[in-house]
């Protein structure tokens, strides 16, 4: 293991062990100070959230697209203060701190026994509300994880969010898709993160005006399986209470072929993000890269 990734896994070993400790209003008062410190340093994270910010917010100015990194800065802070001290929490604390919107949708679907496929964005804490569906719902999900490095550092989010109540499944090869799926056909539930994918099977999707590429898998599984595919939509507001709204469910179209109908779904999905998105986009926590037009690396920060 490399000395930088040893840092790395000291860092979060010390968030998870020392975080969690701290009274609630020293750990938001913590999160904001080490916030507004990496903001005014401007390193390539910042600079990088800020022009994701000019496609979100098109026509702001600088002193604009400046307030809102700073925001978005401090909303990241508050998800990683709120996951740190997330294993914590009491159930009471946890079930009073997140209140979605339409929820009918979820517990429908899952009433009905037909599976069911969330898909969110890089908003607010979706740790957070993971935990809530496990605590108030009483529902397990299955989740995957991309493989971190170091695999000790990895293993800390595994064993994280497995104290959650998640089932969480390596991002690798095809077998954790034929897990998922069968969890869905067995009437669960499974979340997914899926506004981001870098790779060669990610869907083309216009996306605030521009091209990018997000995973193929939600639409996928529930052509695959018959699972309901419902966007949710996260942020905060002023209070210690993360909101959400859970989006109609996104119908497999009736005609077409497979790749077809996953870019249709894909794109639904897209419009969908970029609507919870464009409300609140200080809780859009994309410090990299996005749309196709920034991946040549001789563009910009990272």
């Amino acid at each position: 293991m490399s000395a930088a990734d040893r840092f790395a896994d000291a860092l979060y070993g010390l968030g998870w062990s020392t975080v969690k400790k701290l009274p609630e209003p020293v750990a938001v008062r913590l999160g904001r100070t080490i916030a507004d410190t990496a903001w005014k340093r401007r390193g390539k994270g910042v600079r990088r959230l800020e022009a994701n910010y000019a496609r979100v917010v098109p026509g702001a100015s600088p002193e604009r697209l400046a307030e809102l990194s700073r925001a978005g800065m401090r909303s990241y802070l508050r998800y990683w203060m709120e996951s740190f001290r997330l294993p914590a929490w009491s159930a009471e604390r946890v079930k009073a701190g997140f209140v979605p919107e339409d929820l009918r949708h979820l517990t429908d679907g899952l009433a009905a026994g037909r599976g069911v496929v969330l898909a969110l964005p890089h908003l607010a804490n979706w740790d957070l509300a993971g935990a809530w569906v496990t605590t108030e719902l009483r529902t397990p999900f299955t989740t995957v994880a991309e493989r971190l490095k170091p695999e000790s550092l990895y293993d800390r989010f595994v064993a994280y969010r497995e104290g959650l109540g998640m089932e969480v499944l390596p991002h690798s090869g095809g077998a954790a898709f034929g897990t998922l799926a069968r969890r869905l056909r067995d009437g669960g539930l499974v979340c997914l993160v899926a506004d981001r994918d870098l790779s060669a099977s990610g869907v083309e999707v216009d996306f605030f005006g521009e091209r990018a590429r997000m995973p193929a898998g939600p639409a996928l599984l529930a052509q695959h399986t018959g699972a309901l595919l419902l966007p949710v939509t996260l942020w905060y507001d002023d209070s210690p209470v993360m909101r959400g709204r859970v989006h109609p469910p996104i119908e497999v179209p009736g005609s077409g072929t497979r790749a077809e109908k996953t870019s249709v779904m894909t794109q639904a999905l897209a419009d969908a993000f970029a609507a919870g998105i464009a409300e609140h986009p200080e809780d859009w926590h994309m410090l990299q890269r996005l749309w196709l037009a920034d991946l040549d690396p001789a563009k910009g920060p990272s």
